[in-house]
């Protein structure tokens, strides 16, 4: 099943509207749940030789309605996009609990999920969009930085390896009828070039293309990602992949984003998207902002006109989510910037030619 190709121009409806809204954090809502090593296994990997507890995307075939449930909640909370449970779904980042050959299973798998409380909710209210957004994480495995110190020239993977693993996963999310493609959290710029190359690879090889979504983490106060970047610099090094949409989700909380997506709703020529965690982590590695803290700080946003879409990352719920649709929907969507003739380069600084 390959979604039709009018989803390209609903999403632009949607997006000239009004602000659009996506979903909250799905491993902080899996951990809610008091799953155990058995769920995990199913009957399909009970003498899997690896631990299993905590391969969150694993549950999309061992305990579906558990994943199906959490998407439906945030659908019924207000959003108008989910995203699936994938966000380790790759050959690379399977790697670790020896699952690599079931990636195109657990993608197949985790499309379906999504879509069927998609149709669910839509059936629920007659003439409601919802969309399914292939989520695509940014690797556990970095081309940019040597895991090892005293080696700064050793990398873990290369870029063939990378593209492979990335372009797996995009084939099968294609295939089983994905809406959008999300390249998300992401730390190394490189790994997010080798993402879009293998998108664009996998729509010349089917003959589909659907809209491609970006959204950068800024690891600390620097205004950073990790692989040193700034957020215009960032913007200028995957432009040409021209994104349907760009942003800033995960490691900061709203607040400390402010900046950040100030500068990127300036300069980005596409829509601005935010999905921040529920604050900063505490010491118990809970999450601390509720719902009403997270609307006040997006609504912020959106007064401003800076963003088309938001949601919620690490820490929020559909409590949050439901928050957040409320509080920005007084207020219109962003504008897009016209389109820049001029010569746009990066390193970890932008650079603009004119």
């Amino acid at each position: 099943m390959i979604r039709p190709a009018h989803t390209t121009q609903e999403l632009e409806q949607l997006f000239s509207q009004r602000i659009a809204v996506l979903d909250g954090a799905m491993g902080s809502m899996i951990q809610s749940y008091p799953l155990t090593e058995a769920d995990f296994r199913g009957t399909r990997f009970q003498a899997h030789p690896k631990d299993l507890k905590g391969n969150n995307d694993l549950l999309c075939l061992t305990r579906p309605d558990i994943i199906e449930e959490i998407h439906a909640r945030y659908f019924a909370a207000g959003a108008d996009m989910v995203e699936t449970n994938t966000f380790s779904s790759t050959s690379i980042a399977q790697a670790d609990y020896e699952l690599g050959s079931i990636v195109t299973e657990l993608n197949e798998a985790a499309v379906q999920c999504a879509r069927r409380a998609a149709v669910a909710a839509e059936a629920a209210t007659p003439g409601r969009r919802c969309f399914v957004a292939g989520a695509i994480g940014p690797l556990n495995r970095t081309l940019s930085m040597s895991p090892d110190v005293n080696r700064p020239d050793y990398r873990a993977v290369n870029w063939d390896e990378v593209v492979a693993s990335y372009a797996e996963q995009v084939r099968a999310m294609l295939r089983a009828g994905v809406d959008v493609l999300l390249v998300e959290t992401i730390f190394d710029t490189l790994n997010a070039k080798a993402a879009l190359f293998a998108i664009d690879s996998c729509f010349e090889e089917l003959g589909v293309r659907v809209p491609v979504m970006v959204s950068v983490t800024i690891t600390d106060a620097s205004g950073r990602t990790l692989s040193g970047q700034t957020i215009t610099a960032f913007y200028h090094s995957i432009r040409h992949a021209r994104p349907f949409s760009v942003g800033i989700n995960c490691a900061l909380g709203a607040k400390d984003m402010r900046p950040y997506l100030q500068e990127l709703s300036a300069v980005a020529e596409c829509h601005v998207t935010c999905y921040p965690n529920a604050g900063l982590p505490n010491a118990f590695g809970g999450y601390d902002e509720t719902p009403a803290d997270m609307a006040r700080a997006l609504s912020d946003f959106a007064r401003q006109g800076w963003v088309n879409m938001v949601g919620g990352c690490c820490g929020s719920t559909p409590a949050h989510i439901a928050a957040i649709a409320t509080a920005v929907r007084p207020f219109a969507h962003r504008v897009l910037q016209p389109p820049s003739h001029l010569l746009r380069l990066s390193g970890l600084e932008p650079l603009l030619v004119p």
